[in-house]
């Protein structure tokens, strides 16, 4: 129990941290110099750097059996990348900073988990995660509320909202000094990536949802497109604007997170991750209409807040069911490839998924958003008529 609620708060304080700046990076790009397709790249290697780390520090952790020091240094090696932010004048200098940053979560994520998986008796174990990931969501909710009250109200240029970001990020370290790692912990699988290995259905699904990743692109597009449909407001009022609707996002994420876990359970995973695939397609279209046309203020605000929450639905949706169906259709002993093999197929691809969007960003955002249409309803079709499960 101890051990669940020191790494819960870690959990809470570093979501906390990074919701602070996702949110407002990409105006931050833009304003030293960033165009769509230096947004794509940033937040696209990011993603990528972080899912391949994944991957592997599980395995070196078992390796050297210093989990608590993979947990402990990727916590304090993000928290120490945010304090390069605040010194960044060029999107060059964002884009080398980002993955930094994002190396830690690579880090930590296995080790900790399998420590909070040991934590408790393993009846109970469902409990502990549920624990950790409702701390989880917190924080990201409560860092985006934070992130809007100092930019609105105590008017908080970028550079400073980075630099408090970065000492909440270094307070997430305090409470794992405390952590006593379980003496018999071992992880309980060792990710791996061979494609050969895999059954024909877990081929099919990590196709498509590599697919699916190359339509996912990254939120600073939808959190830009929610600044720039207010052009009769100022810069500012724009972006207080689209950081409210962003807490929606989050609020409907965390929400919905353990719920649609749950209901893949009872209706099946296939059928949670169509839904989510167009609930994707659903936000795209809104997105891409509202690019087409500009509603007034209240109409404008009511459209996005909508397109935010379906969007917070999509996250959760995806997020619960995607790793659980790869593992469902794999064997128990390379269920740990499968699901390095799927995480590293669908990391890689947020780096074009990313530049793609950028780059049609830069010509006009209507076409990012149809991109983003087309490619997840082929997606979602492919993965009804593929896969039989």
């Amino acid at each position: 129990m101890r051990n669940i609620i020191l790494l819960g708060l870690t959990s809470l304080l570093a979501d906390f941290s990074s919701e602070m700046v996702v949110p407002i990076l990409p105006f931050f790009i833009q304003a030293v110099g960033g165009g769509g397709i230096a947004i794509g790249l940033i937040f696209g290697v990011g993603d990528a750097v972080a899912a391949l780390l994944k991957v592997f520090s599980g395995y070196w952790a078992d390796r050297t059996r210093k989990y608590k020091l993979f947990v402990f240094g990727g916590y304090l090696f993000s928290a120490a990348a945010k304090f390069l932010y605040p010194f960044a004048n060029s999107w060059s200098q964002v884009s080398a900073i980002r993955p930094i940053e994002r190396m830690g979560k690579g880090f930590r994520d296995a080790p900790r988990d399998a420590i909070v998986s040991e934590s408790v008796p393993h009846e109970r174990r469902g409990w502990g995660f549920g624990v950790q990931r409702a701390m989880d969501s917190v924080g990201a909710l409560a860092g985006s509320v934070f992130v809007f009250v100092l930019f609105l109200y105590l008017d908080f240029p970028f550079q400073k909202i980075f630099f408090v970001s970065a000492l909440v990020a270094l307070l997430a370290v305090i409470p794992i000094f405390f952590v006593k790692v379980p003496a018999e912990l071992r992880l309980n699988h060792r990710k791996k990536v061979s494609f050969e290995k895999l059954s024909s259905e877990a081929k099919r699904f990590i196709m498509i949802a590599t697919l699916f990743a190359f339509s996912n692109f990254s939120v600073a597009f939808f959190v830009l497109k929610a600044q720039l449909s207010f052009t009769d407001l100022s810069q500012r009022q724009a972006l207080a604007i689209a950081l409210v609707v962003y807490i929606i996002f989050n609020i409907f994420d965390a929400g919905f997170s353990r719920p649609a876990g749950a209901l893949s359970d009872r209706v099946g995973r296939k059928k949670i991750i169509f839904t989510s695939y167009l609930i994707f397609s659903a936000v795209s279209l809104g997105f891409l209409v509202l690019s087409l046309n500009s509603p007034a203020l209240p109409v404008s605000f009511i459209i996005l807040a909508g397109l935010f929450a379906m969007y917070g639905l999509f996250k959760a949706f995806v997020d619960a069911s995607q790793r659980a169906f790869i593992s469902d259709l794999s064997e128990v002993e390379i269920r740990g490839t499968a699901l390095g093999t799927f995480e590293t197929f669908t990391g890689l691809a947020a780096i074009p998924a990313g530049l793609i969007a950028g780059a049609l960003w830069n010509v006009n955002p209507v076409y990012t958003f149809t991109y983003g249409l087309g490619l997840s309803l082929i997606a979602a079709i492919v993965l009804l008529v593929a896969t039989s499960k």
